[in-house]
């Protein structure tokens, strides 16, 4: 992986490792993250610091993966995903004064290797996505997926099982 660090345009690097056959598009702002080999991340994405994505991954448009998030190998993600990794978020402490990063928990997130994240799903923090596991469109992920299940809903509810043929 290549350290990367540039400004350029409408595109925001910083501190980012890079692997091999990265392709990103307009309007990205990475950084303080890892992006593997020969991933896509298409246009109004933003991915933070400490956010981990795999190899062979496809990242759509005006997706916002936080801190916290590990995306495995070839894991698509939909369009306008939504990761949370503080599922009791505040402005501010008891006292008024304003929140800083010692002032909450960060929930991790982990997508398996293969999974598939529908268009405007919200994954919150804490859970695991299972190997395999697809989560449909629009749904709100509130607990773990196991793998190879479809799951669709808000709260997401498993669907079914996918068949040894569909997977």
């Amino acid at each position: 992986m290549e350290k990367i660090t540039k400004i350029e345009g409408t595109i925001k690097i910083v501190d980012v490792l890079m692997g091999k056959g990265v392709k990103y598009f307009g309007f990205v702002n990475l950084y303080g993250c890892e992006i593997g080999d020969e991933t896509k991340i298409g246009t109004f994405v933003e991915i933070q610091k400490g956010a981990k994505i795999g190899k062979r991954c496809k990242i759509s448009s005006h997706t916002f993966i936080c801190e916290g998030v590990e995306i495995e190998d070839e894991v698509f993600v939909g369009h306008n995903v939504t990761f949370i990794n503080d599922n009791y978020p505040r402005s501010t402490n008891f006292d008024g004064s304003m929140q800083g990063e010692e002032d909450w928990v960060l929930l991790k997130t982990k997508i398996k290797r293969r999974a598939s994240i529908g268009s405007s799903a919200t994954i919150l923090g804490g859970v695991t996505v299972g190997e395999g596991a697809i989560v449909g469109a629009g749904s709100v992920v509130t607990k773990d997926v196991p793998p190879n299940t479809i799951v669709a809903g808000c709260p997401a509810k498993i669907i079914r099982k996918l068949a040894d043929d569909e997977i």
